[in-house]
């Protein structure tokens, strides 16, 4: 008998081709989940939030607890003045939280197992709160590079290893989802193909 290979589950197929001068821009499988990800959160959310009631639902009490648990993970971190952002942050949350769970069910497609996709997702956060920052702190920001009481003559070296340090948070956060996800799939893949 004949085993697939674990990796074979994280294979972009192409359900349209499209090119667009000379560019392909098919629609794939990671699309399609892409979409019902964001499609999936949305109807949740839409359907927890559109009767509300004394005694809440499952739907309500999920939307209101993913709700509550972000909402204090940005409070906690950042502070209050930051829930500003908390329509962002909890978008990606719901995003990435859907795109993991459907995942899970046999026979899908995990977006977040591809490094493409959680690269850009940490590009886009890393992007977002640089402007942020500099919007809030201006130049001040650049102060973020040199620790306070740091001897001037160690300046270069210490400006380089933060500024380098810094950049390379990017990387980290989307390394750590890819393969986080990468390696709990392959192992449930290889697990099942034991059974």
């Amino acid at each position: 008998m004949e085993m697939n290979s674990p990796v074979e589950q994280f294979t972009i197929k192409v359900i349209f081709a499209i090119n667009l001068l000379g560019v392909d821009i098919s629609f794939t499988n990671a699309s399609l989940f892409m979409m019902i990800s964001v499609v999936g959160s949305a109807a949740l959310l839409f359907l927890g939030s559109r009767k509300q009631s004394l005694v809440p639902n499952r739907f309500q009490s999920f939307v209101e607890m993913s709700y509550e648990f972000v909402a204090n993970m940005v409070k906690e971190n950042a502070g209050k003045e930051s829930q500003v952002y908390f329509p962002f942050i909890f978008t990606l949350f719901m995003f990435i939280l859907f795109g993991n769970l459907l995942g899970m069910i046999p026979y899908s497609f995990t977006v977040t197992s591809h490094i493409v996709i959680t690269l850009g997702l940490a590009m886009m956060a890393f992007i977002s709160i640089n402007i942020i920052g500099i919007k809030t702190h201006g130049i001040h920001l650049l102060s973020l590079f040199l620790p306070p009481g740091a001897p001037i003559a160690l300046a270069p070296l210490l400006v380089m290893i933060e500024l380098v340090s810094y950049s390379f948070r990017v990387v980290s956060l989307a390394l750590r989802l890819f393969a986080n996800m990468m390696s709990g799939h392959c192992l449930l893949k290889i697990l099942a193909g034991f059974a």
